[in-house]
């Protein structure tokens, strides 16, 4: 494929940006040459700036549950753009999508919407610990849940894709409040709580981890999870800004049958545009201002526009049940994917969780940080340039899990395999 003005224009982005990104889980670091830029996005598929076409199983890095350009949410895009931008006062738009976080989502009875992931984590770190009145929070290595200072601490995502775990900037006061066990490690977990359980506001956690790939825990885990904190008076934060709405309409917490005591979302809630939520129990979520005295706000929290997309992307999902479907195609994207690299003599396992999946080049189950870091990325490398100039547009990280949306198809996965086998090879 030609990529030429794809690199005049990314040439120009490095002149004028850092690295030429705004994020830098865009940058293509870890496999190698530059990242392709983007012209529009169409149902399954991207479209780059040089004309050609790409099957995407990034999707936003998620959010595009329904394909890009849905008809009914940009007619409410757009409807809602008629009305005015912003306004910074109430709307009935907020009350519409906040109804339906709450019914969807068992464990959050009140919720507060705010504009990223980073700040619905922020937020309810803030809360538990005003809640409580403790200072400690325990995080997992290889979980990942936004740029907050004090959880930057052998965080995954781009942090872990650029081998740069801690990040500079973040100083010890920040962090020393901040528990770092593994995942799946249950054991741990009750040592920690059995230390210092009188210190902990919160434990947080991924329910299905994304950002050092496709992680599941343990039915043993997730039980020393919610035993431990309702045991010790500690809130557990489930971090469902990836799996929300995506794994099931209920999210993780439904597909998995645990209940947080609050709950952050993102990506799909926001149906493309920069929104998130964090909620819960309402006796905790009253301790926020203008009810409580723990102090979070935001200009542009609960926008019309943000607002709009969010609602009619959980009311398509709600009415049309895509989530059988993607189950579908996924689980043939999988038995694909591994039968490819079976016959490609390569050593592999693969983990996926509804329509969420990565292909891990390690022989062993992932099942924590430790296990993730000894995959192949060079392996990796070759195998995203190998689709990549096949029509394939996968995440370009290891430690990052694909996506599937309503708008794939049986012939795009299947094209999919087809490319895995020969870039394999």
């Amino acid at each position: 494929m030609s990529r030429s003005r794809s690199d005049e224009v990314f040439a120009a982005a490095q002149t004028l940006m850092p690295g030429g990104v705004n994020s830098p889980a865009r940058a293509f670091g870890a496999v190698g040459g530059n990242p392709v830029v983007i012209d529009r996005g169409e149902g399954a598929y991207l479209i780059d700036v040089d004309g050609n076409r790409y099957i995407d199983y990034v999707l936003s890095w998620g959010p595009m549950i329904l394909g890009h350009c849905h008809e009914k949410v940009s007619a409410a895009v757009h409807a809602a753009v008629d009305r005015g931008t912003s306004y910074g006062a109430p709307t009935e738009a907020e009350n519409r999508l906040a109804e339906l976080i709450v019914s969807a989502m068992e464990s959050v009875e009140k919720v507060r919407l705010v504009n990223s992931g980073t700040e619905a984590t922020m937020s309810a770190i803030r809360l538990a610990r005003g809640y409580t009145g403790r200072d400690v929070v325990v995080k997992f290595a290889g979980n990942y849940h936004g740029h907050v200072d004090s959880l930057l601490v052998a965080a995954g995502s781009s942090a872990a894709t650029l081998g740069v775990p801690d990040s500079p900037g973040v100083t010890s006061g920040c962090s020393q409040d901040t528990m770092v066990l593994a995942y799946n490690d249950s054991q741990g977990l009750v040592d920690a709580f059995s230390e210092q359980g009188e210190r902990i506001a919160a434990v947080i956690f991924e329910p299905v981890v994304g950002n050092m790939g496709c992680v599941i825990p343990s039915d043993e885990f997730l039980a020393a999870l919610r035993q431990q904190t309702e045991a010790q008076g500690a809130l557990l934060i489930v971090d469902e800004v990836m799996t929300g709405f995506r794994v099931a309409y209920g999210g993780a917490q439904e597909r998995l049958g645990i209940r947080g005591d609050l709950t952050t979302l993102g990506k799909v809630v926001g149906g493309g545009l920069p929104f998130a939520a964090y909620g819960g129990r309402a006796d905790i979520m009253d301790h926020m201002l203008p009810v409580g005295s723990v102090f979070q706000a935001g200009t542009l929290s609960g926008n019309p526009i943000a607002t709009a997309a969010g609602a009619a992307t959980l009311e398509i999902l709600r009415d049309e049940d895509p989530y059988p479907r993607l189950e579908e195609l996924s689980s043939r994207l999988e038995r694909g994917l591994s039968a490819a690299a079976t016959d490609a003599g390569v050593d592999h396992s693969i983990t996926r969780v509804g329509s969420m999946m990565t292909l891990f080049f390690n022989p062993d189950p992932v099942t924590c940080w430790d296990q993730a870091s000894r995959c192949d990325k060079e392996h990796f490398a070759r195998y995203f340039r190998g689709q990549l100039e096949r029509g394939v547009y996968l995440p370009c990280s290891q430690y990052e899990a694909l996506f599937l949306s309503a708008a794939h198809t049986e012939a795009d996965v299947d094209a999919t395999i087809a490319s895995a086998a020969a870039a394999l090879e």
